[in-house]
């Protein structure tokens, strides 16, 4: 963005600030005391140098965006690091308050983030060259608070790293309460109408026979392939079965699957109701209907593979 049209936010990390004529010890003690109070000092151009602007009026919807997870980065760190023995401090610097502070440091794009190193004391570096966060990595969204701490306890090795403390977020404890509460309610009282039901061997058996019937049938290989339903076959029809067994349409899928589905109904019948049937001739009957079911349907997807594979050998009546 422009930098007079849409810079809105800038936000700087202090080791050291500079203020009249104090000793630096006495000086970070005052700039201590103020920062407890709140996640970062407020300064402006009469002191050096803290940058952060969120007005409406500037239009930096990342600076306003980035402003709660450097709150998080402060206040953890400064109750986490009671006894200041990090020797970091936290400011802020509003554009509206500093303007000539941005213009100094020549920013082109906001939000900046600068840490400043010491110039005296035993963490004291030669080059009091501000170090700067990038922005550019994380695109249209803006740093979390864990990034900002990761970025400052690698430049400030040899000190206490107080850890990121989140604040509650009561509204989603609340949520989230609210939504067991209501499931268990649910459960309660639907409990004695859907347990017999859950509970039912017939609609676990169902269900589990539908899915073994579609994975067994080649569901999930359509849906990993996307095979089409049909195919033409250069004469102006269809196949509805693909030659090889590397390939399969969509119909062929739902064909074989009832083929599969009819021959266990069939061994089911065959196993567990006809011999409950009471009258012989209507018994002799359902078993030799059902036997002739399963011996149409073994013929039948013999023959299929047959289609799928010429070389096949084995086949039953009546498809030969």
């Amino acid at each position: 963005m422009r930098f007079l049209a849409s810079l809105a936010s800038a936000c700087a990390l202090v080791a050291g600030v500079l203020a009249a004529q104090k000793p630096s010890a006495q000086r970070f003690d005052e700039f201590r005391r103020i920062g407890q109070s709140s996640s970062s000092i407020p300064l402006n151009d009469d002191v050096a140098v803290l940058l952060t602007a969120v007005a409406p009026r500037f239009g930096c919807q990342r600076c306003r965006e980035f402003q709660p997870e450097r709150d998080i980065v402060g206040r953890s760190w400064t109750k986490g690091d009671k006894d200041a023995e990090s020797r970091l401090l936290f400011a802020t610097l509003d554009f509206a308050e500093g303007r000539d502070t941005f213009v100094s440091l020549g920013l082109q794009t906001a939000p900046v983030l600068f840490l400043f190193p010491p110039t005296q004391g035993p963490h004291a570096v030669s080059s009091a060259e501000p170090l700067r966060f990038d922005f550019s990595s994380g695109y249209f969204s803006p740093p979390a608070a864990e990034q900002v701490h990761g970025w400052l306890a690698r430049h400030l090795p040899g000190r206490p790293h107080p850890a990121i403390k989140r604040p509650i977020n009561y509204i989603r404890w609340a949520s989230g309460i609210t939504f067991l509460l209501g499931i268990g309610t649910v459960a309660v009282t639907a409990g004695p109408y859907v347990l017999p039901i859950l509970q039912n061997r017939n609609l676990w058996a169902a269900g589990t026979m539908i899915a073994i019937l579609l994975f067994t049938s080649g569901h999930m290989f359509n849906h990993i392939r996307k095979v089409p339903y049909v195919a033409g076959d250069g004469r102006g029809g269809v196949n509805i079965f693909a030659s090889g067994f590397q390939s399969q349409l969509g119909l062929e899928t739902q064909i074989v699957a009832a083929m599969y589905g009819v021959l266990a109904f069939g061994t089911i019948a065959l196993a567990t109701r006809i011999p409950r049937m009471t009258n012989p001739r209507a018994q002799l009957v359902a078993g030799v209907v059902w036997c002739v079911v399963i011996m149409t349907m073994s013929s039948f997807l013999l023959s299929v593979f047959r289609i799928k594979n010429g070389g096949y050998p084995f086949s039953l009546p009546p498809f030969m």
